[in-house]
């Protein structure tokens, strides 16, 4: 091995991307850290004996020949292959990003792989998180200057976008699990695709780009990216045996839950992980399992996006052991963030219900919703394979092998095809992208869509009639929100009401604060205390700044039925877009509860981002949306009675019929005052709400 003395010499005599694989090779098997200048502790070697064994390793020297000689590089390797935590770490040595300054970025499309695959190479490379390694989510950035490897959401890489077009910061960017098509990764593939041809930029040669995933249209992607060259990854996994239903489940959460208990009971031991839907399915049957007595102890961990991260680690702790020393195992049960983004050994038998959420857009009557869905052939091949990861598995379907072949499509659905791009086309015309119909999508989004997403901005006043980027609009790019919120942050400086705008920014940015119980009378008093009379949005206000004034806010927040980690996550948020505020020049304000204007003054701020999710009352319970003309019934979790003409929401909620949630009640006339080119009789459709407003314009005449 190279001595401390060598080593250092070897280092300070290269240059950022002059090593060769042997030399990165050496650094890393030396005594000395090079990346602290502290001697590697024992752990350190321990892990590196099992990351030499993982299959990523036999492809490291074709890898770096590869990134020494292209600009862009596609990785194709299966789920457990190693690529997403080693292959930063190559180029980590490779490049010695520490020596230009430059970083090296790695993106995740979810919140919790990127926390979580931070926590690991930070440990594999024998570093402090935060340090070295770090990472960056929205409203949680644990990076400080001395870090030299980023994980991020994507969305974080694309916000950064806009303050560094170029992306100056970065020697290299890993934009990883590709094949989820989430609508930022499609953007940033567009950026660094093209960000040669920016007006504001020049080429940028040096700049590396690797493109990673689990199960990837590799052509698709090659072509895309100018014929780059493709590097496929082999696992080693073991074979999983595929278990059809004989018929369609009725329930596939109750199904799934019978088929846990007969693997527990039934099978040998291997963990088990389960694929629901969203947080309260697999809230519910965590608890149904738990209650369900066995003498093999079971550990249930439920695994969401918006549970708090220790409590995400705890799917990557041992089996339970009984008190005779039998050991127990685990039963995960997941959204399909466990379907590539994070790798739990272990796990021996899964449980698929052929189900996910997706987002899903209608531009023609601006709703965005977000559906159960049939997932896809790719997903479902991902799902299987998490259970041959240590040994031979298993994998339950809970759906008939004739659905699989016949009605499950090939691939998802990119998210650019189903989303509202309103934030997209703000992000792209801060950072400098102006003719969006030569920008170069790899699947363009529809042009209704598009025209939808201008006629939005155009009405909140971030681009003017001819698309060019306004001064609202580039206060609006700013920050981490929707547009509409983002101009609801920006109207209330003018309005005197921003400290109490960026909290309810904050409280609607958030998981949601309450707690689902049983309805009871106790239940319904306890509510009745922060009741707001004009609606939801002051209602959470109150809410939040009745917890900022308790000693013992967990026990508080049990007594009340709220969400301790939601409040807290919400708090966090609000200091961030103080900051926000403050550093782009508006003025951090709020009005005494008795002034006569605080409520008047709120509520207008609300609208002047929510006038296009308005909506007025045609006949008792029923409201119609104005301009679409939906109608729609006010959510039952809503505290606003009646009586009420014209109402502000901030989600449309698809069930079993069109509810609004989250409704403030306002004035015609503020609405009329706050958009009036939105607010014009003739484009609206034949209405109650129609008729009242060409009588007040008529009166105004």
């Amino acid at each position: 091995m190279t001595s401390n003395t060598q080593l250092c010499q070897l280092l300070s005599s290269l240059t950022p991307g002059a090593t060769t694989s042997f030399q990165a090779f050496e650094i890393e098997n030396g005594p000395i850290n090079p990346f602290t200048s502290k001697p590697f502790s024992q752990r350190y070697y321990d892990i590196l004996q099992k990351r030499r064994q993982l299959p990523v390793f036999e492809q490291r020297e074709n890898f770096l020949q590869m990134v020494h000689s292209n600009q862009f590089i596609v990785v194709v390797g299966e789920t457990g292959t190693g690529k997403t935590t080693q292959i930063p770490q190559y180029l980590l040595y490779d490049l010695l990003p520490h020596l230009s300054q430059r970083l090296i970025a790695c993106t995740q499309p979810r919140r919790v792989a990127a926390t979580s695959v931070a926590q690991r190479v930070a440990e594999e490379l024998d570093v402090k998180l935060g340090e070295e390694v770090g990472y960056s989510i929205r409203f949680e950035d644990i990076t400080t200057p001395r870090t030299m490897l980023k994980y991020m959401t994507d969305g974080v890489l694309l916000r950064e976008a806009i303050g560094d077009p170029r992306l100056e910061k970065y020697q290299a960017i890993i934009l990883d699990e590709a094949h989820e098509r989430t609508l930022a990764t499609d953007i940033l593939m567009g950026i660094v695709k093209e960000v040669r041809i920016l007006e504001i930029a020049s080429v940028r040669s040096d700049l590396k780009v690797i493109i990673m995933s689990a199960t990837l249209d590799a052509e698709k992607f090659q072509k895309y990216f100018n014929n780059a060259p493709v590097i496929k990854i082999c696992g080693r996994t073991y074979p999983v045996q595929i278990v059809y239903s004989r018929e369609p489940a009725k329930d596939y959460v109750q199904e799934a839950i019978k088929t846990v208990t007969r693997i527990h009971n039934n099978e040998p031991p291997g963990d088990i992980l389960v694929f629901l839907t969203g947080e309260k399915e697999i809230e519910d049957a965590c608890r149904i399992i738990r209650s369900r007595n066995s003498p093999v102890p079971l550990a249930v961990i439920p695994l969401y996006s918006t549970l708090p991260p220790h409590m995400q680690q705890l799917v990557f702790d041992d089996p339970p052991v009984g008190n005779n020393g039998v050991l127990g195992r685990k039963c995960i049960v997941a959204t399909n963030i466990a379907e590539s983004s994070i790798t739990i050994d272990g796990v021996v038998y899964v449980v698929d219900t052929g189900f996910a959420k997706q987002k899903v857009y209608n531009p023609r009557i601006r709703v965005e919703s977000l559906l159960v869905s049939p997932i896809s052939k790719a997903s479902a091949k991902q799902r299987a394979g998490r259970a041959g990861r240590t040994r031979p598995g298993k994998c339950y379907r809970l759906y008939t092998e004739t659905a699989y072949e016949q009605q499950l499509k090939e691939q998802p659905y990119p998210e650019i095809l189903r989303s509202n791009i309103g934030s997209v086309v703000l992000q792209l015309k801060a950072i400098g992208f102006h003719d969006l119909l030569r920008f170069d999508f790899m699947d363009p989004p529809a042009p209704e869509t598009l025209m939808r997403a201008l006629e939005s901005l155009n009405y909140l006043g971030a681009i003017d009639d001819d698309i060019n980027l306004t001064h609202i609009g580039q206060l609006m790019s700013q920050f981490p929100l929707s547009p509409e919120l983002s101009k609801i942050v920006i109207e209330s400086d003018r309005l005197g009401c921003s400290d109490d705008i960026i909290i309810i920014a904050a409280l609607l940015s958030a998981p949601i604060i309450f707690v689902k119980e049983a309805p009871s009378a106790n239940a319904r008093t306890r509510k009745q205390r922060f009741v707001h009379p004009d609606g939801d949005h002051l209602t959470l206000l109150n809410i939040f700044r009745e917890y900022t004034r308790q000693k013992s806010r967990d026990d508080w927040c049990q007594e009340n039925s709220f969400n301790p980690r939601s409040l807290k996550a919400a708090e966090n948020i609000r200091t961030q877009l103080a900051e926000i505020l403050t550093r782009n020049g508006l003025k951090l304000n709020k009005r005494s509860i008795r002034d006569p204007l605080y409520s008047i003054n709120i509520r207008k701020a609300l609208i002047s981002g929510f006038f296009m999710q308005a909506a007025h009352r045609e006949r008792e319970s029923i409201l119609l949306t104005c301009q679409d003309n939906q109608a729609v019934t006010i959510h039952p979790t809503s505290v606003l009675r009646e009586p009420y003409e014209w109402v502000i929401y901030n989600e449309f909620v698809l069930t079993t019929k069109n509810f609004i949630r989250t409704v403030t009640k306002v004035e015609l006339s503020w609405l009329k005052e706050a958009a009036p080119r939105y607010f014009d009789p003739q484009f609206f459709p034949q209405s109650r709400g129609r008729r009242k407003l060409a009588a007040q314009t008529a009166r105004r005449r």
